[in-house]
Parts: C-alpha cells; structure tokens; sequence
C-alpha cells in the first residue's frame, strides 16, 4: 500500500477507459472511501448513485449538456466512456453540501488511484443536472427528496495515462 503523499503526487484525470468493469470489491471500496469522508457537523447527507457506463440516463445527460453548450458531435461524453459513473447528491438546504461532496470525491479519487484505477472528477453536467429538466434527471437517478446535484466521478481502468498536473507553489502560496 502507497502512503496518501505518494498517491496525491500521481494522481491526475483519467481521459480514457478500457470495457473491463469494476469488480464488486473495487466499487465497494471507492464507495467506502466517499462515505467515510468528513462531512460539516457529521451530517452524512452525500447520497451516491451508481451507474454502468451504458445507463441511458447518462446518455440524456450527455444530450442535454451537449444542448445546452451548443456542442455538437463532442469527440467523447463527459465521462470518457468510463464504465462507471457516481453522481452525488446532496441536501439542498444544506449549507455545506458541496464542499461535502467534494471532499467524498477527492477521497474517492485518491482510492481509485491506489487501486491502480482511473477517475475523472465531473462538474461539467452541473447546469444539465440543474436545469429544466432538473426534476427528471433526480427522479431518473433516485435522488432522496430535496436532494440535487452536487458532483460526479468516473472510475475505471486506465487505457491511458496523463503525467499530474504542474504547479507554481511561489506564485498559489502565501505566507503572512
């Protein structure tokens, strides 16, 4: 097993998957790692939906985004045909939701990348998700009540590799 400061250095996105899915154990885990994520007064309000790559839902999200974007024929969907998507969702009263979901994703992120598997961290469907058609999408994907939208990720096994992202500590940090 990596250390955390070895899988936050290789980790970056993943922009291409091979057809193999996940196994049960590997999906368990990524789960396990997004709800064992710290949530503001320990609320536990993330609600994980899964899906198969193939889930027509996924395919009218990809229509709607595309529509609303003006994009057309996009070289890929917004999940880089991964074979598994989690969208989470969130109470919308809730004050600190997104920042919730975003920590239960980047401690997924950094589970994938252990495993030796890909991720893409999605935000890219959030005015598709938020739209018109908002009510049909969290029926679709059986969000709890005045649950909505927060953040998606894609897992599965890389069919390529990107270096991680570069950065410029002097010019992002400051001291006081």
């Amino acid at each position: 097993m990596s250390n955390a400061i070895e899988v936050i250095q290789k980790r970056s996105s993943t922009r291409g998957y091979t057809d193999e899915p996940l196994t049960d154990s590997e999906l368990n885990t990524l789960l396990h790692a997004g709800l064992q994520a710290p949530t503001a007064a320990n609320r536990q309000e993330i609600h994980f939906t899964v899906l198969k790559g193939d889930n027509p839902v996924l395919t009218e999200l990809e229509e709607e985004k595309n529509r609303l974007r003006n994009l057309v024929n996009p070289p890929h969907n917004f999940y880089y045909e991964a074979p598994t998507v989690v969208i989470l969702s969130a109470d919308s009263t809730f004050h600190w939701s997104e920042l919730d979901a975003g920590i239960a994703v980047e401690n997924m992120a950094l589970a994938a990348e252990e495993l030796g598997l890909g991720s893409l961290i999605i935000g890219c469907i959030r005015d598709a998700m938020q739209g018109e058609k908002k009510s049909c999408f969290s029926n679709a994907l059986k969000f709890p009540e005045n649950y909505e939208y927060k953040i998606a990720i894609a897992f599965g096994h890389k069919a390529v590799t990107k270096e991680p992202h570069t950065y410029d500590a002097d010019a992002q940090v400051t001291y006081l």
